[in-house]
């Protein structure tokens, strides 16, 4: 089983709201999902990412593979180098 970190869509119409969820790769996109790590709104000026680090840190210890847009938002939260640097040590 591949467990993904990846984005649930939700909102309305042309205006997108997103859960960051862990969830097996053959499950579709906004079902079901593990567990919820928080949200992530592109449609403030400062896009709102709520998520609750220390679980997405140990899914990461697990193996679980964060899509391309995950890791951008793990990168610009400082979550992907804390991973990094516990890979290596």
């Amino acid at each position: 089983m591949a467990v993904k970190i990846r984005l649930a869509r939700g909102g309305a119409k042309k205006k997108p709201f997103y859960q960051v969820v862990v969830a097996d790769e053959r499950f579709p996109r906004d079902g079901r999902f593990i567990e919820a790590l928080g949200q992530y709104d592109p449609r403030q000026e400062e896009s709102l990412l709520n998520f609750k680090e220390e679980r997405a840190l140990e899914w990461l210890n697990k193996g679980a593979q964060p899509t391309d847009t995950v890791r951008r938002l793990l990168r610009g939260a400082g979550t992907w180098a804390k991973f990094k640097v516990k890979a290596t040590a």
